[in-house]
């Protein structure tokens, strides 16, 4: 049973990291891009107010943390639940887990 799981598992990780790749480029490509009002993140409230300005938050930096978090506690996940499993399939989930870090490192998409 676990021949064919180590002879399936490689060829299962490349075609889906390929898919991914190809969707996360072509998506990209043809996502409508943001060229909006510039200045309406200072528009004042409808209320009339001011939006304090000591108080603004930084969403991009946000976004990125959020995305470590859920790939980091997806990986912690696969590796709580694959423990009891043969020893090359947790080592199968931290590579697929690296692989998105990198990816997503290299893609430049952060901050």
């Amino acid at each position: 049973m676990y021949s064919d799981a180590l002879t399936l598992l490689p060829v299962i990780f490349t075609l889906s990291f390929t898919l991914g790749l190809a969707i996360y480029v072509f998506g990209g490509r043809l996502s409508v891009k943001g060229g909006g009002e510039k200045g309406a993140k200072s528009v004042p409230y409808a209320c009339g107010e001011n939006p304090p300005e000591e108080t603004r938050i930084n969403l991009e930096r946000f976004f990125v943390f959020a995305v470590y978090f859920l790939i980091f506690d997806v990986f912690a996940f696969m590796i709580a639940v694959s423990s009891s499993a043969y020893w090359i399939l947790p080592l199968f989930y931290a590579l697929i887990t690296l692989m998105a870090i990198a990816t997503y490192l290299i893609t430049g998409r952060n901050m």
